[in-house]
């Protein structure tokens, strides 16, 4: 038990760290393509955080349940919820500084734009993304370069892939909470899943 409740707390150092990362993208992210590819490498900062620091991330671990026991997702499960509560908490702080209200207006139309889409399209997109994630996060771990990150970040923000712990902060710091918002977010959850473990089970199929 202690082991999950380490994990779930390294789980909301790293939602705020990706919330962090947000406030940047949604700051510049209405100020035109220039400004939008600089918020997008700029958000970079909130896995960089992650990878130095050994926290926890739903996207960053989710990949390697394919060589891992049962008993990974429970720490899989801390980590989401872990995330949950960093992005939320992190939403929550930003709301009541002076930054407060632009943030929430920017973060409501990115949010709504992410569930007005069909549910199909949400699915793939999170596919996409965590494959992406899954890339970022073990190349960082084979090369120890930096501009993995910075590329495939940059890369899955521009594309408008879908994130399911980012989302977390946009829907908290939109303030759009409802029963069909937390669908969309378990469906980008499990694109997220599906494309993080894509490429290692594809890779352990073939070693098999």
């Amino acid at each position: 038990m202690k082991k999950y409740l380490q994990e779930f707390l390294l789980a909301i150092l790293a939602g705020l760290a990706i919330a962090v990362g947000s406030v940047v993208f949604l700051t510049l992210s209405s100020e035109g393509l220039g400004a939008k590819i600089v918020g997008s490498l700029m958000f970079t900062v909130g896995l960089y955080t992650i990878v130095l620091n050994g926290l926890f991330l739903y996207t960053g671990k989710i990949g390697y349940l394919v060589n891992e026991k049962p008993s990974y997702l429970l720490t899989l499960l801390a980590t989401w919820l872990g995330n949950f509560a960093g992005t939320f908490l992190g939403a929550k702080m930003m709301s009541l500084t002076k930054f407060g209200p632009a943030l929430t207006e920017v973060a409501s139309k990115v949010s709504a734009a992410k569930v007005e889409q069909s549910i199909l399209s949400a699915f793939i997109l999170s596919i996409f993304c965590g494959m992406l994630m899954f890339i970022a996060v073990d190349g960082y771990k084979e090369c120890k370069n930096p501009i993995i990150l910075l590329l495939c970040v940059s890369v899955f923000i521009l594309c408008g892939f879908e994130h399911c712990v980012a989302n977390m902060f946009y829907f908290s710091m939109g303030n759009i909470w409802s029963l069909k918002v937390i669908g969309y977010l378990l469906i980008m959850t499990v694109g997220n899943s599906l494309g993080g473990m894509l490429i290692p089970f594809v890779k352990k199929v073939v070693k098999k």
